[in-house]
């Protein structure tokens, strides 16, 4: 018998209709395209608006029913739907039980995975496993970040940065050797306090106090986190090609978390590979948060062919970090 593998069999994809421009951002804070542009590879970013949707539910039904529609699924065939999210609706309903709901997946279980700008990263891990299982044959892992939500637009160190999307992939069993091949996964507590929100959890309940210091916001130190991602995407990526005995040649793509243009650049010159063969959209989307994955496999989908050997990094807040090998499955 054929050794099982989880394979990714469809993505979809959602951003929402406003385009914030760098040029809107120098109406709040001191900043400009050029600025913008050098240091972190962004033009403009999506934001989700009050009268088209209300939070992270909204971006992740799109991307599900972008996947659906595609391929053409009935959603009660669905076993498990995982919604990896930094910004979900609420501290206690999972977002996810509310779209698998609202798609008609009636037949799945549901639940969140937070693990900042790795939640997808690590979604694929906990995807697969369940299909190398055998319990279940169809999970839907879906990115979706509203980062709009907590981001406030007097810091530049942040509202340039971020804009709100979201993407989905479906897993399925597999038995021709293609999907996750492996996977090198990390984590350090003590980046929490480079990168992060300070109040709204059990640490620090939402306060008039907290409020008025603005402590709802995310923040980070720059310097730190850019140290910290250039470093460790670049290690683990090269990490993979080495336990796998890749090298350069053996690489179709890149799939980066989109944070930064030179954090991407500094992870693909470690892994030999020029620019065209790295998938690149933070200069459309900003950083979408666990959106980043699944927005780059939606937007090159049609470039990719069965067999292509795909490498998976990012690095996320807490910290967490990764890399994951993956044969794409389809044409």
């Amino acid at each position: 018998m054929s050794k099982v593998t989880a394979a990714i069999t469809a993505v979809g994809g959602y951003v929402p209709k406003f385009v914030m421009t760098n040029k809107m951002l120098e109406e709040f804070v001191e900043t400009n395209d050029e600025w913008i542009t050098t240091r972190t590879g962004i033009k403009e970013r999506r934001i989700l608006k009050k009268e088209e949707g209300e939070g992270s539910s909204y971006l992740a039904i799109q991307a599900a029913n972008d996947l659906l529609q595609k391929k053409d699924i009935d959603p009660s065939e669905i076993d498990l739907i995982i919604v990896a999210t930094a910004t979900p609706d609420s501290m206690v309903a999972s977002t996810a039980a509310f779209v698998a709901s609202e798609i008609g997946a009636t037949n799945a279980f549901a639940y969140d995975l937070l693990a900042a700008c790795s939640s997808f990263l690590f979604g694929m891990s906990t995807a697969s496993s369940y299909i190398e299982s055998g319990r279940y044959k169809k999970i839907l892992l879906i990115g979706a970040d509203k980062m709009s939500s907590i981001i406030n637009y007097k810091d530049r160190t942040t509202c340039i940065i971020f804009g709100d999307g979201a993407g989905a992939v479906l897993f399925e069993p597999n038995t021709e050797g293609l999907g996750l091949q492996d996977e090198y996964l990390r984590a350090d507590g003590s980046g929490r306090k480079f990168l992060g929100m300070e109040a709204g959890g059990s640490l620090l309940p939402a306060t008039h106090e907290t409020v008025d210091a603005n402590q709802h916001f995310i923040f980070q130190d720059g310097k730190s986190v850019f140290k910290f991602a250039v470093s460790n995407m670049a290690d683990v990526a090269e990490k993979i090609m080495l336990r796998n005995n890749l090298n350069d040649s053996d690489i179709a793509w890149l799939v980066p978390h989109q944070a930064n243009k030179r954090i991407i650049d500094a992870t693909a010159n470690r892994m030999g590979l020029d620019s065209s063969r790295v998938m690149m959209n933070i200069q459309k989307y900003g950083n979408t948060t666990s959106a980043t994955l699944p927005l780059l496999l939606a937007d090159y989908e049609s470039q990719l062919k069965k067999g292509d050997n795909l490498v998976f990094a990012a690095f996320g807040g807490g910290f967490t970090w990764g890399s994951i090998y993956l044969k794409w499955a389809y044409n």
